[in-house]
């Protein structure tokens, strides 16, 4: 489409060259007069969606619920994760790091909490700089399939998301801690939401599916 404008105004361009100078049209154009009132009112920062996005990540997370506790598990000390920490929740850190990097890695913060018995939640929100190319999606779309392509798994649409999911893994398994794992995935512009849910008994998807509405809400 911007080629076929360029191309279009040359054209024109060349036509009016090769007319007399009797036939040319007159360059000269009447004053236009400027619209009458006000511009539009600038957006409030709680309206514009890049103010809320560039502002503290931290205050996009969920709030600790009331009647839990801190969930020590989580390795930040001020809920924020730099791409070195990031990295280290991956099993292959040097290349998750080199990855990151090229993916152009902004910042992520961290949040998270213990509810009654044994259950763990933990919420993170990364964020990438998309200079070069869209990374949040591409990253929940992997993080999506990876999430499906383990047995004994279903999965539900996240409320108020395109393509965002929640899969709720059956079977306990000793890697994900005290055995069972639910987890969450969607993005919103240049962020990506991640979301993890631990403990000994099922972890029931009503209860993933309304974490990661609540959270996609403040994105």
């Amino acid at each position: 489409m911007a080629l076929g404008l360029v191309a279009g105004t040359c054209a024109g361009y060349l036509v009016q060259a090769g007319r007399t100078p009797d036939k040319l049209p007159s360059l000269s154009q009447p004053t236009l007069a400027q619209a009458a009132g006000e511009g539009p009112v600038p957006l409030s920062a709680a309206q514009d969606h890049q103010v809320k996005m560039d502002g503290d990540l931290r205050k996009l997370l969920l709030k600790r619920p009331g009647g839990t506790r801190a969930n020590p598990a989580i390795d930040s000390d001020d809920g924020w994760l730099d791409v070195a920490a990031y990295a280290e929740l991956y099993t292959k850190p040097d290349g998750a790091f080199r990855e990151l990097l090229g993916d152009e890695f902004r910042r992520a913060a961290v949040t998270g909490w213990i509810e009654s018995g044994d259950r763990t939640v933990e919420i993170r929100l990364v964020q990438f700089r998309q200079v070069e190319k869209q990374t949040a999606i591409d990253r929940a779309a992997d993080a999506r399939h990876w999430a499906a392509d383990d047995a004994h798994t279903r999965s539900w649409p996240v409320p108020g998301t395109g393509d965002g999911e929640f899969f709720v893994h059956d079977r306990p398994d000793s890697r994900f801690g005290p055995g069972y794992q639910a987890e969450a995935h969607a993005w919103r512009g240049d962020i990506v939401m991640e979301m993890w849910v631990y403990g000994t008994k099922p972890i029931p998807p009503a209860r993933v599916r309304e974490l990661a509405r609540q959270q996609m809400e403040r994105l």
